[in-house]
């Protein structure tokens, strides 16, 4: 599984470097590191909403440290 989260200035702004190191975090605490890929890219074209993190090909997802854990679980552990 790919994870794949913005970094472009808008999302930099938003916090997106501390939302790539809390993925990294949630990850090695859940022992996915074989299982779940974390990618940079400068824009997912939805800027206006936060940091934005796409899942493989779905849809692209506004994530911040109040929902990161609700995001983790819903989108990363179910779908594993």
């Amino acid at each position: 599984m790919t994870i794949t989260v913005c970094i472009g200035s808008s999302c930099h702004l938003k916090g997106s470097y501390n939302i790539v190191n809390e993925l990294q975090k949630l990850i090695a605490e859940n022992n996915l590191d074989s299982q779940v890929e974390i990618k940079a890219s400068f824009c997912l074209g939805d800027c206006k909403n936060g940091v934005c993190v796409k899942v493989g090909d779905g849809p692209i997802i506004s994530v911040n440290k109040e929902n990161i854990n609700e995001f983790f679980n819903e989108h990363i552990i179910k779908n594993l």
